[in-house]
């Protein structure tokens, strides 16, 4: 197993950055303790924490210190060298790559920014390091704003030289490509490097939103302050437009993402502003900043604070409007820990230029038994992208559930379309700063189908005395209509929940969709993600007491969920007896269901009565049950009741701090997802992902 990897640019601004959030998230799904380390920091200042140190810390939780994840500045590097110290700055950087090395299972390192004015001294000390830490390297090459013959001909010299210097390329990226699909980049490539098959070449193109600052990179670059609009600082700048002309010729220069600076005395300009983002005449603009530290007059303010919130931010800057800009002219966009859209958007362009699975097979050889929640959540989101399947969302206006879509979206994992009025969900998103690229929406009484779902609605409830003005009105409900998609084809899946119940959710499926061949109950599982595995948890929340054919189907339901989710399944009829340690009608209950279950699933692996100790305890099995297949390694876990079943799984979630994924439906004949009115923004991304391969499989 591959336990370390350099990544290295070649020159400034390489996007190496949005290379190492792809590698540490592709790493994360395999690996369970993976650390960040970068030998020389650019940072000099005791304050300033170095960017990309701070960015991978904070998006992927790593347990490590701050002042473990570098080793020493550039500053600090360039004195020792200039006083005839290169091996003790190796040595330094060594003890302290091996303090991790003990700790952690994968060191990823990241090479230096290339911001001095020495390019070539930054090379070899890049290239000097790989090789003492005897780690194998992934160029990242700059692509921006070069032909393709320029492009081939700086990797090639690059990759000669590393091999000249005896390192072992893993991996070259040409990033930032501009107008090139890079096929033909990497056959010329190809022609020329010494070993065309040792190592593999990617191209990922250039992805401007990555590159732009927000309105909060401008505060902090001109330590500019805040007016209005704090919660708006995410949104994206595309230019800059300075604002000396009077109001009606400056309008016609306004262009999407714009940031308009103006002097603080100049209300003609901010009220004119502030109008055109509230116009639907007008692209929307990104925000205001006034320069010379002047603020709009006490009239303008009053003004401004009469609406119900600025649509805009405001800033506030000292310098004058000249000096301000040349300032923002020279600076661009990074990733921030805080901006989720450009993570989420440099994770997207990695894996979709990126062989993840070539890659991985050359990072890591053998894959470790343990499962993490964050392992097992990137594989739900790899797995949903493998088939796109589309979801529909009707509760389309919730800010929750707009930010998943967002993160959905721009991750490239599913197909979105939202219920509600579209006006509304357009405002919203400009409040949320949301752009949903590609997203579908909806409103149902307006919508061309409405009238042939109302009729089909008609035909599959009149035998229950539904009359054509109920049907009408049951399709003007969110819940119905995205659950009568589901059911004519025109969407996959259907996820809800987020402010409606259970029943509210489940009841049009019931009557529209129904329970798949062979079903007789719908039922449902938790995924519960421990720390080093995940288990499957059923029924814990749709059947208060099953009998014993419904459990023995809750079981076979189960188990088939756990298969689709990569999980082999090893199921535990619990009771409060194990074998025939106990009596009593609970325990007849579960003998009986267990009897059924393997009578209609020879093959499945299946145990019970058995005790939850017995069940995933191998000390307490081989005591118990030391003949049994499942006792001690049991993966799906059935409770006798909904009692025991729903307070068993919160019991582990508050006291292991498990991530308890669901409930996840089961037995329908397409999938219909529940959320808990109290999930959040990653918990509906993860249930989303489940309705998606759930989809994958009803086709498979």
């Amino acid at each position: 197993m591959a336990d370390t990897l350099f990544v290295t640019g070649t020159e400034p601004r390489s996007g190496k950055s949005a290379i190492v959030l792809g590698l540490m998230q592709l790493l994360s799904r395999d690996i369970q303790r993976v650390a960040f380390f970068r030998p020389i920091i650019s940072s000099s200042e005791a304050s300033a924490k170095d960017h990309d140190i701070n960015l991978v810390m904070s998006q992927f939780n790593l347990d490590m210190r701050y002042s473990e994840a570098y080793s020493m500045t550039m500053q600090k590097a360039r004195e020792m060298i200039n006083m005839g110290q290169h091996e003790a700055l190796l040595e330094k950087i060594l003890s302290d790559f091996n303090s991790l090395k003990g700790r952690f299972d994968f060191i990823l390192c990241e090479g230096t920014d290339f911001f001095g004015t020495d390019s070539a001294f930054e090379f070899d000390i890049n290239a000097d390091i790989a090789a003492n830490l005897g780690c194998p390297v992934l160029l990242v090459c700059n692509g921006q704003k070069k032909s393709q013959d320029e492009i081939v001909a700086s990797a090639l010299l690059t990759i000669e030289s590393f091999e000249d210097k005896g390192l072992d390329i893993l991996a070259a990226v040409i990033n930032r490509v501009e107008d090139s699909d890079g096929s033909g980049m990497v056959e010329e490539l190809k022609k020329k490097i010494r070993c065309p098959e040792c190592f593999p070449i990617y191209v990922i193109p250039e992805e401007a939103k990555l590159g732009k600052p927000t309105v909060a990179d401008v505060m902090k670059w001109l330590d500019a302050r805040v007016l209005y609009g704090a919660d708006m600082t995410s949104n994206l700048v595309d230019n800059y437009v300075i604002a000396a002309m009077q109001l009606g010729n400056f309008l016609n220069y306004l262009e999407r993402g714009s940031l308009v600076i103006t002097p603080g005395d100049r209300s003609d300009i901010i009220l004119g502003s502030l109008a055109s983002r509230l116009s639907t005449n007008y692209p929307d603009i990104s925000g205001i900043l006034l320069t010379g530290g002047l603020e709009p007059s006490s009239s303008v303010r009053k003004l401004i604070e009469g609406w119900v919130g600025a649509p805009i931010p405001i800033l506030v800057a000292e310098g004058h409007t000249y000096k301000t800009a040349r300032i923002l002219y020279d600076l661009y966009g990074r990733i921030e820990p805080s901006d989720q859209n450009k993570i989420q958007s440099a994770l997207r362009v990695f894996e979709e230029h990126v062989d993840l699975s070539e890659l991985r097979t050359k990072l890591v050889a053998a894959k470790p038994s343990t499962v993490t929640p964050k392992m097992f959540e990137f594989s739900l989101i790899m797995k949903a992208k493998s088939r796109k399947q589309h979801i529909v969302l009707p509760e389309g206006t919730g800010e929750r559930i707009m930010r998943a879509a967002d993160i959905l979206l721009r991750r490239g994992v599913v197909d979105v379309t939202l219920l509600g009025r579209e006006t509304e969900i357009r405002t919203r998103m400009s409040q949320f700063g949301l752009e949903l690229e590609g997203v579908q929406i909806i409103d149902p009484g307006k919508s061309p189908n409405y009238d042939d779902y109302v009729k089909t609605y008609f035909d599959l409830r009149k035998h229950k005395g539904i009359r054509e003005e109920d049907a009408r009105d049951r399709m003007l409900d969110p819940t119905y209509y995205s659950t009568m998609m589901v059911y004519k084809g025109h969407a996959d899946g259907m996820v809800s929940g987020s402010v409606t119940t259970t029943q509210q959710t489940i009841r049009p499926a019931f009557e529209i969709i129904k329970t798949r061949p062979g079903a007789k109950i719908v039922s449902s599982v938790f995924l519960m993600c421990l720390k080093d595995r995940v288990l499957v948890y059923g029924d814990c929340a749709v059947n208060p007491n099953p009998t014993a054919e419904e459990l023995a189907e809750i079981a076979l339901s189960s188990a088939h969920t756990a298969s689709i989710f990569g999980i082999e399944p090893r199921v535990a009829m619990l009771s409060y007896s194990t074998g025939s340690s106990g009596k009593g009608q609970d325990v007849e209950k579960v003998i009986e269901a267990t009897r059924i279950a393997r009578e209609r699933a020879p093959e499945l692996l299946i145990e019970g009565p058995i005790q939850y100790d017995a069940a995933v305890d191998i000390n307490v099995a081989q005591t118990k049950m030391p003949d049994s297949q499942v006792a001690g390694r049991a993966t799906v876990f059935i409770f006798p009741d909904l009692n025991t079943g729903n307070n068993t799984y919160k019991a582990v979630q508050r006291s292991a701090q498990a991530v308890a994924i669901g409930p996840v439906l089961q037995g329908l004949n397409k999938p219909v997802n529940d959320l808990s009115r109290g999930c959040t923004i990653p918990d509906i991304v993860n249930t989303v992902a489940i309705t998606a391969i759930q989809a994958q499989a009803v086709k498979a």
